[in-house]
């Protein structure tokens, strides 16, 4: 077998790994990526992110013009969906950015091996490729497997009837019925693409409320939101079972004591992912691992190995793009003696229903239960005169801030384009801003982030247009 000395070989290019192969590259480190799928940009790009956001965008559309354009004196004749249209965009705007990924790796001089990776020792891995085992020296390794769909016992996948979000994502059709088992972020945006679509949704979740790590007021605010949009929830329930029969599926659950069943078109797995490590060797090698299958890092993302650091959904913390992304960064411009941090209290997170749901820093609850003192603002979409100009008022800014330090220590937003309003938040958080830094931040009139404002005034009972 052929063997190339690297400083760094990035296994998994993800989010995580292709951006940290990308600034490896960028401080002068003989870098190389590998990669088992023939595409670069791992699950997010390919089956994740993207294209479910694509989904959301069009499906948002349909659902507009059939329903929403005629409050603004918009008169249309019958609305069509062509489904086959509506993949196809999806699809080229994924090859677009997958080949744009494939570019940046030439760009940057990062060398590109397509194959399994396995860690062989510490300075070690080989690539298992169709051309045959190829094992790479290196200084260094970063592993940045990813995450893929949990299991969940007495669930039987199917290909066409009970699936994962990798397959809800390419439905050759709209299903007349869709049972989504999990209320977190992938069911709920999934779900209302379906929904939208004409689908019949009922979500079934083990936890007494949808998005079970998100702030409860909002929670609550966003369920009935969603049901009003024609989503059925039957919350507090666990699934003993899903199997496929024949042209539909059924799905077993009990509520307390009482056993229920449900038939639906298809099914939709979505109750959470685990860490990937299969085939990785890194048990074999010796690096340690928590009960949940997560690798164990020190705060230079470093594994009990050294020499083998880990980043993103392979280790603690929330599976999300954008956080694997800055973990790859720190994680290799601290190899490289250059400053790097992640600020886990400032990280946002963003659900993207209509409207959508974003979040950074401490919820309520984490605030009580840490007996941590703090006074909170918020302010209704209601009075805001943009979102009133978009006929879309539902939902409001929640922030927290610290009782006496006034610091901000939370946001948490549902509205119209509450993911690109939490960026402002997370950017005060990362500057340790109070809440009257904001309060006294100018903002342009009329505009959506108007709300952050107000909600910022009432921290301290001064909001100007609320109630």
């Amino acid at each position: 077998m052929a063997e190339i000395t690297y400083d760094l070989v990035v296994v998994g290019a993800g989010p995580g790994g292709y951006v940290a192969a990308i600034r490896a590259a960028q401080l002068g480190l003989k870098t190389a990526l590998v990669e088992k799928d023939r595409t670069l940009g791992g699950t997010c790009l390919n089956v994740g992110c993207i294209p479910s956001k694509a989904l959301l965008e069009s499906s948002e559309l349909y659902a507009e013009t059939k329903t929403g354009l005629a409050r603004h004196g918009v008169k249309v004749g019958a609305v069509e969906l062509d489904l086959g249209a509506m993949m196809k965009r999806k699809a080229d705007i994924v090859r677009q950015l997958v080949n744009g990924v494939a570019f940046l790796m030439k760009k940057n001089g990062v060398d590109r091996f397509e194959g399994a990776g396995r860690l062989v020792s510490a300075g070690e891995v080989e690539v298992a490729s169709a051309s045959g085992p190829q094992r790479l020296e290196t200084r260094r390794i970063l592993v940045a497997t990813g995450s893929v769909p949990s299991a969940l016992p007495g669930v039987e996948l199917d290909p066409e009837r009970v699936v994962t979000s990798t397959e809800a994502l390419s439905f050759p059709q709209v299903p007349r019925s869709l049972v989504v088992i999990g209320a977190g972020a992938i069911g709920l945006e999934l779900g209302s693409v379906w929904g939208r679509l004409g689908a019949k949704v009922t979500v079934l979740e083990y936890f007494d409320r949808v998005l079970p790590s998100a702030d409860l007021e909002v929670c609550a605010a966003a369920r009935k939101v969603l049901e009003r949009q024609g989503m059925t929830f039957h919350l507090g329930v666990r699934v003993s079972s899903a199997r496929a029969a024949g042209d539909h599926a059924v799905v077993a659950f009990s509520a307390g004591s009482e056993q229920k069943t449900l038939e639906a078109e298809r099914v939709l797995v979505a109750a959470g992912r685990r860490p990937y490590t299969d085939g990785l060797g890194a048990k074999e090698l010796g690096v340690a691992m928590d009960k949940a299958g997560r690798v164990e890092v020190n705060e230079r993302f470093e594994t009990s190995v050294p020499g083998v650091f880990a980043v993103g959904d392979v280790v603690r913390g929330p599976m999300l793009a954008h956080k694997a992304s800055e973990e790859g960064i720190a994680a290799v411009e601290r190899m490289a003696g250059v400053a790097g941090h992640v600020n886990y209290d400032a990280i946002p997170s963003i659900v993207y229903t209509q409207p959508e749901i974003a979040s950074a820093g401490a919820t309520e609850e984490q605030l009580k239960a840490a007996r941590r003192e703090y006074r909170r603002g918020s302010f209704s979409f209601q009075a805001n005169g943009r979102a009133k100009a978009l006929a879309q008022t539902d939902g409001f800014v929640k922030l927290l801030a610290d009782a006496k330090t006034d610091r901000l220590l939370g946001a948490h937003i549902l509205g119209p384009r509450a993911g690109d309003l939490i960026a402002e938040v997370a950017v005060a958080m990362e500057l340790g801003a109070s809440g009257e830094d904001l309060a006294r931040s100018v903002h342009a009139h009329p505009t959506l982030a108007e709300a952050v404002k107000e909600a910022a005034l009432a921290l301290d009972g001064r909001a100007l247009h609320g109630a």
